[in-house]
């Protein structure tokens, strides 16, 4: 079974606009199925399509499946099943040898940024970048799933 050891952050938006970044990628993400034990994602990341299928968070693991799908096919997924759905762009940024994917929220979700950082093992230890604040990994309105269906400009 595959594993994700994931933590999320916000940003520090000053910091973050200062940062000299690599192009983003344009992502377009819906949802077939979500609830809080499983979910199934069709993602189009510039002109690659991912369908992936997680289970429920434990602490910050959970079982991912993904497999890489034609775009035109993500598109028709998105276009015909997705129940909910969301679009931001992701910087791929390394630091301090890690992996940091930050995403900028459009839509509905503008003015959300949030890092993610995978990790190896729940106890691995990992540098903070300057721009990285507060950690949000057990906040479930963070989870791009609901994100998808209350956005951040619906939250009080």
């Amino acid at each position: 079974m595959a594993i994700e050891i994931e933590r999320k952050f916000l940003i520090d938006q000053d910091k973050w606009q200062q940062l000299e970044k690599p192009l983003p990628m344009h992502l377009r993400q819906g949802y077939i199925f979500s609830d809080e034990n499983k979910t199934i994602r069709v993602r189009v990341a510039d002109n690659v399509g991912t369908i992936t299928i997680k289970g429920s968070t434990v602490g910050i693991r959970r079982s991912e499946f993904e497999y890489t799908i034609p775009a035109d096919e993500g598109f028709q997924l998105l276009n015909s099943f997705a129940v909910s759905e969301l679009e931001k762009y992701r910087y791929n940024i390394t630091y301090a040898g890690k992996l940091w994917e930050v995403d900028v929220f459009l839509g509905d979700n503008q003015g959300l940024v949030v890092a993610e950082i995978e990790l190896d093992s729940e106890e691995e230890q990992f540098e903070l970048p300057q721009w990285v604040t507060i950690e949000v990994t057990g906040d479930k309105r963070y989870y791009n799933s609901k994100l998808s269906t209350h956005p951040f400009k619906n939250w009080d």
